[in-house]
């Protein structure tokens, strides 16, 4: 069946984005089923419900570069492939189980001609599991040559463009490229997934609105995501113009993987900033309610492939090496660092420190050694230029003042450097140093034990050691305890932690390598795959219990979640029901409900009140308005309603009419638990900028909507412990709202007063037959079960209703509150109000029924 969100997605961006040359038809013998996203009409829910999977299950893998190595034969011209073993990508695949199916989704390192693409595809799809998404030339050098490389890494890298020296100004015509680009990665995973019954998993901040596109063609996908790259704090995500797009993206998935739990917090914290979501912990594991779906949070860093890198080091070239690194540094102790040529490695600073270190303890010059391997550049710029002409300047100043005859304090390799070498100088080395200012992961840490360990230098009775300073903005540091953490900024400390290093006793240094080996020989790249994709499944194992709604436009697009049963309330039912009813009881809330939450005047209008009196005309009806509000404001805005019962602070006073005096609904309650409650939240007033204190007579209320969210959400959790721990023995609820942490009497909740009136009502012999309550927060959440529990056996039609489309005990739903005005105007105009000079209906006090 085909999806109705399946073609024209380009129209998801509201500007034209730029135009793409046809990529090739679809790939053969693949089954594509994508699911559909429901409307709110009942029908479309259905059907996509229907869908079923004719495909087993399968990992789907989508990174930004193919697993690859692709070399054109001189024979024949063709291209020829090979699985670059070293990849990331195609080592995870060994965390799966061996009867998974893996496809990997990406782009080529080299450009293929439009005449090639078919036979292309059609190869690497049958004999390597690969789909290319051949990407046009022009498109590709915007989208990861522009916006990734020059706008999202270094802003991701805490990089801001305050000149246009300094970085990359925002570029809207990059960031079409970008979403044209993720937009045919979209096209190539619905080409091959069964979305249903398939696992995808998108790789790193290439693809951040992907998710965004497939969640579009299919509500059902399980889709996680792993960033590979530092996810800044939110003071510098909020400068980027298009992140909320980008924030967005993230949210359609069902896991978000991050390396540290810093990165982690900071994301959480845009999402608070941002967006006013609130996360928890479930079970150990970090949750974001988002539309009344669970976005799940992993924090793990990836490990390394063990068998890829000792099978290395088992190589003859590797043991050759290793023996001529052994007979040309004799008598020396090697430092190594292996590091790309940019701004965030902190070459020069690792520089300085070494330099600093051989002018401060003469005693080390001619017997240490720093082995610096540089990796090429990824990207061109005058950044990168900048910090390879600083690095040799440094460099060579340090070898002419402390080097001589046969001794080179740096050594520095500026080329292409093999695996097998790398691991020579690993494994020969005394201590290796990582001092990035910004790093995501960085798995040079992991690769020097691991080499360590198993270095053909040493036999096997030989005691094994290794030594690591590393940058403490590094994402491998707190996974490595036993490393020596540098600030890399503060060359001095630097110095002296590579001094500790090397002269550090060998018992402490097997100690610290034992630890080390233990961790990254047990977190290796299987496990880190096989515990991501463990968790995807755990979270999106509840898809189909749930009803899914497909909101917005463009980029902002979103997917709302809920019960099986819940479903909008439809006008015609509930007026219908209304017409054939003898008794009908009304409960309504006022903020959000009658009246919007954005509005400033929130007095009720003219419209409003004329609706409310002809409900409560009607001699069928017991309407009231059950409010948060004091008693004297609900007076005051609804005195032209003579017959509306009113029941304000959340129950704790009641008025059946606007001629009857206000009762407390909770008789004899002790309020000395407030004189304990006042002086703790006036403690957390002051020491929070931005919070109030709201006076009732019933409780207290202490607000931080116009605090800073991330510190306001955290005094609200300490003041929640300290009321709960201050007023365990009164007789007096501590509980925690939107924004606010209240205190009031137990037994005082709107679900008590919905219980009370009907139970008046059955009591003077007139139970009704029909219940509407419609309300929008935690609040009336006891009304929904109140009205369910009390409604006697007379009572045929129950009409619970939440305003927004969001998790609720409820079973209907209306959009806004214009939609519940237009519901009770309906109602209205089906009643048969009594004259308005005729007495209320009931004269009866609370205290005569309870």
């Amino acid at each position: 069946m085909a999806s109705k969100s399946y073609a024209n997605i380009l129209d998801l961006e509201p500007d034209k984005l730029l135009d793409i040359p046809q990529t090739p038809k679809s790939l053969p013998r693949v089954l594509t089923m994508p699911g559909i996203i429901a409307s709110v009409d009942d029908s479309n829910v259905a059907d996509s419900e229907k869908i079923s999977s004719g495909c087993r299950e399968r990992k789907i893998i989508v990174a930004n570069m193919l697993p690859l190595h692709i070399q054109r034969d001189p024979d024949t011209l063709k291209l020829t492939f090979s699985f670059d073993e070293d990849a990331l990508l195609w080592q995870l695949k060994d965390g799966f189980a061996r009867e998974s199916e893996v496809v990997y989704i990406g782009s080529l390192k080299v450009e293929v001609d439009v005449s090639e693409q078919e036979e292309v595809a059609q190869k690497l799809l049958e004999e390597y599991n690969c789909v290319p998404t051949f990407l046009p030339h022009d498109l590709y050098k915007k989208y990861y040559g522009g916006f990734c490389k020059h706008q999202l890494w270094p802003l991701f890298h805490y990089m801001l463009p305050m000149s246009p020296d300094h970085a990359d100004r925002f570029d809207r015509g990059l960031w079409k490229a970008y979403v044209s680009a993720n937009k045919i990665f979209a096209d190539k995973v619905m080409e091959v997934a069964n979305p249903e019954d398939d696992y995808i998993w998108v790789h790193d901040y290439h693809l951040m609105i992907l998710p965004t596109f497939l969640r579009n063609r299919c509500n059902r996908v399980k889709l996680g995501f792993f960033l590979h790259s530092p996810f800044p704090s939110s003071e510098i995500y909020r400068t980027l113009p298009v992140r909320d797009e980008i924030l967005k993206g993230l949210l359609n998935c069902d896991l978000i993987g991050f390396h540290t739990f810093d990165y982690a917090r900071h994301f959480l914290s845009c999402c608070s900033r941002m967006m006013g979501l609130d996360y928890e912990s479930k079970r150990g594991h970090i949750g974001l309610d988002y539309l009344g779906r669970t976005v799940y949070i992993k924090i793990l860093p990836v490990g390394i492939h063990m068998g890829r890198l000792e099978s290395v080091l088992n190589l003859p070239i590797t043991m050759r090496k290793v023996k001529e690194i052994a007979e040309r540094f004799k008598g020396k102790k090697l430092i190594v660092g292996v590091d790309d040529m940019d701004i965030f490695k902190g070459l020069s600073l690792k520089l300085l420190a070494f330099e600093y270190l051989l002018q401060l303890y003469p005693l080390l010059r001619g017997k240490l050694v720093l082995i610096q391997i540089v990796n090429p550049a990824r990207s061109t710029g005058k950044d990168v230029q900048e910090a390879k002409r600083e690095t040799y300047l440094i460099l060579n100043r340090i070898n002419e003042a402390y080097g001589s005859a046969g001794y080179q304090p740096v050594v520095i390799i500026d080329r292409p450097v093999a695996r097998y070498e790398k691991s020579a100088y690993y494994s020969m080395a005394d201590c290796c140093i990582v001092n990035a200012v910004r790093d995501g992961m960085n798995l040079v840490p992991y690769k020097y034990i691991v080499c360590r360990q198993h270095s053909p230098h040493f036999d096997e009775n030989s005691t094994r050691t290794s030594m690591l300073v590393v940058s403490e903005f590094v994402g491998c540091s707190p996974s490595l305890s036993g490393a020596i953490r540098v600030n890399p900024w503060d060359i001095e400390s630097v110095a002296g932690a590579i001094y500790t290093a090397v002269v550090m006793k060998e018992p402490e240094k097997q100690l610290r390598h034992e630890k080390h080996y233990r961790y990254v020989s047990s977190h290796d790249v299987a496990y880190w795959a096989r515990s991501f994709m463990q968790d995807l499944e755990r979270a999106s194992k509840d898809h189909y219990n749930k009803r899914c709604w497909g909101m917005g436009f463009g980029l902002g697009f979103r997917v709302v979640s809920l019960s099986p049963g819940f479903q909008k309330l439809s006008a015609e039912s509930i007026v219908s029901a209304y017409k054939r009813s003898n008794k009908r009881a009304i409960f309504l809330d006022y903020d959000g409900t009658l009246v919007p939450h954005s509005a400033i005047l929130k007095t009720p209008g003219p419209e409003l009140v004329n609706i409310l009196n002809t409900l409560c005309d009607d001699p069928k009806n017991t309407v009231f308005i059950i409010s948060g509000r004091g008693k004297d404001t609900l007076s005051e805005w609804l005195d032209s309603c003579e017959r509306l019962g009113l029941a304000a602070e959340h129950g704790y006073l009641i008025r059946w009419n606007r001629n009857s005096d206000w009762e407390p609904g909770l008789v004899g309650a002790d309020f000395e638990w407030k004189e304990i409650a006042k002086p703790v939240m006036e403690l957390y007033k002051e020491a929070t900028d931005g919070s109030t204190i709201e006076f009732k007579d019933s409780g207290l209320v202490w607000h931080h909507q116009d605090a800073d969210p991330d510190f306001g959400a955290c005094q609200a959790n300490e003041l929640m412990v300290h009321l709960e721990n201050v007023l365990a023995n009164e007789p007096a609820l501590v509980k925690r709202g939107r924004h606010i942490v209240e205190v009031k009497p137990q037994g005082v909740s709107k679900g008590l007063v919905a219980e009370k009136v009907l139970s008046v009502m059955i009591e003077k012999g007139e139970p009704p037959d029909f219940i509407t309550c419609i309300g929008d927060d935690r609040s009336d959440e006891d009304m929904f079960e109140s009205i369910v529990m009390n409604a006697g056996s007379n009572t045929s039609d129950i009409f619970a209703c939440t305003v927004g489309r969001k998790p609720s005990k409820a079973k209907y739903y209306l959009d806004d509150t214009a939609e519940v005005v237009r519901l009770l105007s309906g109602l209205a105009n089906t009643s048969h109000p009594k004259p308005s000079s005729d007495p209320p209906r009931f004269q009866v006090t609370f205290d005569a029924v309870f």
